[in-house]
């Protein structure tokens, strides 16, 4: 019988084409962005489809879908083309019309392709996956699927727990996918070159030999209370854990040469490089700086190169220099310096998206703003009080804040912007009341330091949600009653002050999306149940206030979860214990659990835990289980070398059968 590989693929453009004048933000499914590539189908071997589960102005920006894009396309015999969630609006049509989801450079069916990869770096994404399978035609559960449809590849952070989109992705890749694209690329070819021997069962009992994580081959099994009794493989070779993947030499892979210029607006309009990848600061709460590590520098010549090189490529007239705390790269200074001399006199920018208070100086802003832009300044002290920052290890003082400032007022900055939480462990009203008190000393200090009055600070508070991987991922997660009412509170706190909190400007969500966050974070595979539910009731762009139901996921759950023992409280308000097996177990990141338990602790009783990239080592893991050190400037000379101290032995975990050699 003939397979979607046999036939003909066409554009579906002349169907979609009549119906782009009737919907929002046409342009954004046209392509044709500069540097974008359209291969001939028929040259290639090896197709991928990309998607990153957002509109297009959101997912065109995003580093790594642009990564992998680019890598893949510069491969002989391999195509790489993008696809985006379309708009309701377009949706609707499409399934009027019969259109299927299609890929913005050659409005080809996403079906047509061999393997699907979805990028997710939110858990709000999720519904997002399943309105493109069902307008591609590809059925939502891998099990339906036969060889005739691709395979459904997930990575990105929200990876790391998969297990509530289980039943609907086929394989898993944790951690860094520049080579492990390539390695799937040469196994999908491999494959399909012996005549696809065994079909789609066998071409995934190939990838979970090579480690990467099938969900349909491990079985969940569960204990009368709700809790989960182990996870285990159902296929013979297939690994009990799967180990994150961590590139190592970043000069190795300076992508994107050729970044993609985006034909309609989107959320972030510059030229980006990754200076650096991992964080090794500890903040308890952050899921990305626990997952990346260990910290690994791009020299200064590479991001010299890689800045010359996208500038020609694009035209963009701002380099944004990307990492969880760009301020931190060991040789920062030379390198803004080094960019500042070289572009002074143009029209280009550089900005730090990411910085830290105590990584923070005013030359280094300086060299920024050189060329005269000025925009405001953003620090995330995340926690309002001292205490709290101890609880979260964000080691920053009030005291560092307010130095910093009135130096950055002094020298013609007008703004901050300040970004904090609410819903921490262990936090009180009092904690986050004090954000009132830190936001009015900072104007008082601006306007001492400038001798100005028009001076702003704008408050910016985001819902904790406690992620896997970390030490908070036992924490219970605060209901949005308890949210609500302490972030009403610090509002009335700040306008008691009428003349300063006038100066003072205030934005926040209600602590409902985040609840539904932490579900789909910390969430089992039967959370899967109510995501289908949530989609099926019309469930879509959950991450966008507009079209989010807070009530349609309530009632979801209410009527999904309790069948099945579990109840929405159970994954998100319920703390963990020490000995619970918890969803992602089996999936490994590289940190050792008894490490994340013992911060965890210490997080409780307020106590603070060093940088290892200054300190001797704590022994979190993640070195010699990657594989990897930590790889630091400057530039030319050896990197720093790390001797992990082994001094504990790690917590039991029933979540295996396996042999103690394979945990």
């Amino acid at each position: 019988m003939a397979t979607l590989w046999h036939v003909p693929v066409e554009s579906v453009y002349p169907r979609l084409e009549p119906l782009l004048p009737h919907v929002s933000k046409p342009v954004q499914y046209v392509g044709g962005e500069p540097n974008a590539t359209v291969k001939d189908w028929d040259e290639t071997t090896v197709r991928w489809c990309l998607m990153y589960p957002d509109v297009y102005e959101v997912g065109l920006p995003n580093q790594g879908v642009m990564i992998l894009y680019e890598i893949l396309n510069e491969q002989p015999g391999v195509l790489a083309e993008r696809t985006y969630a379309v708009w309701p609006d377009l949706e609707e049509l499409m399934r009027r019309h019969g259109v299927p989801q299609f890929t913005v450079e050659a409005h080809r069916p996403v079906a047509a392709f061999d393997v699907l990869g979805v990028s997710f770096a939110t858990e709000l994404g999720y519904t997002n996956l399943l309105t493109a399978l069902d307008l591609a035609g590809v059925p939502l559960h891998s099990r339906e699927r036969t060889d005739e449809h691709p395979v459904v590849l997930a990575g990105g952070h929200a990876a790391f727990n998969p297990e509530p989109v289980a039943d609907f992705v086929d394989a898993v890749v944790l951690g860094d996918g520049e080579r492990a694209v390539l390695e799937i690329t040469e196994l999908v070819r491999r494959f399909k070159e012996e005549g696809r021997p065994g079909g789609r069962e066998r071409l995934l009992w190939r990838l979970a030999e090579q480690g990467v994580y099938v969900p349909g081959f491990h079985e969940v099994t569960y204990r009368p209370d709700g809790h989960i009794e182990r996870v285990r493989p159902t296929r013979e070779g297939v690994p009990h854990r799967v180990f994150k993947r961590t590139t190592t030499d970043l000069d190795e892979w300076p992508y994107p040469k050729q970044p993609l210029v985006p034909v309609a607006e989107s959320v972030h309009e510059r030229m980006s490089v990754e200076i650096f990848r991992g964080c090794t600061r500890g903040c308890r709460f952050c899921q990305a700086g626990m997952i990346t590590r260990p910290v690994r520098e791009r020299s200064k010549r590479g991001v010299e190169d890689m800045v010359r090189r996208g500038l020609e490529a694009t035209g963009f007239e701002e380099v944004g220099l990307l990492s969880l705390s760009s301020a931190d790269h060991s040789e920062i200074g030379e390198i803004t310096k080094g960019l500042a001399d070289r572009y002074e006199g143009t029209n280009t920018g550089l900005s730090l998206p990411s910085t830290r208070v105590d990584a923070f100086n005013v030359d280094l802003a300086n060299e920024l703003a050189r060329n005269g832009r000025r925009s405001g300044l953003t620090f995330a002290p995340e926690g309002g009080s001292e205490r709290i920052r101890r609880v979260i290890n964000k080691t920053v003082s009030e005291r560092d804040l307010i130095r910093t400032v009135s130096t950055a007022y002094a020298s013609g900055w007008r703004q901050v912007k300040l970004y904090f939480m609410c819903g921490l462990p262990t936090e009180t009203d009092e904690d986050v009341l004090r954000i009132a008190t830190m936001a009015k000393e900072v104007v008082r200090a601006g306007r001492s330091a400038s001798g100005r009055r028009d001076i702003r600070c704008t408050v910016s508070i985001g819902g904790f949600v406690p992620k896997p991987h970390t030490p908070f991922q036992w924490a219970a997660q605060a209901d949005p009653d308890t949210v609500d009412a302490r972030l009403r509170a610090l509002r009335e706190e700040i306008d008691s002050d009428r003349e300063l909190g006038r100066r003072i400007g205030v934005r926040y969500h209600d602590g409902k999306p985040s609840l539904i966050e932490g579900l789909l974070s910390r969430g089992d595979r039967r959370v899967g149940r109510v995501i289908e539910r949530v989609w099926r009731e019309g469930g879509r762009f959950d991450g966008w206030n507009e079209y989010f139901s807070y009530e349609r996921w309530v009632r979801a759950a209410a009527e999904v979860l309790p069948p099945l023992g579990v109840d929405m409280d159970w994954f998100t308000t319920r703390e963990r214990t020490r000995d619970e097996v918890l969803p992602w177990d089996h999936l490994d990141s590289g940190l050792d659990r008894e490490w994340l338990w013992n911060d965890w602790q210490d997080a409780l009783l307020a106590h603070e835990q060093e940088d290892c990239r200054w300190t001797p080592c704590f022994d979190c893991g993640v070195c010699p289980t990657t594989g990897t050190d930590i790889e630091m400037g400057p530039s030319g000379r050896p990197m720093l070398p790390i001797t992990p101290v082994r001094d504990g032995s790690p917590v039991p975990n029933t979540a295996f059968d396996a042999p103690s050699g394979d945990r």
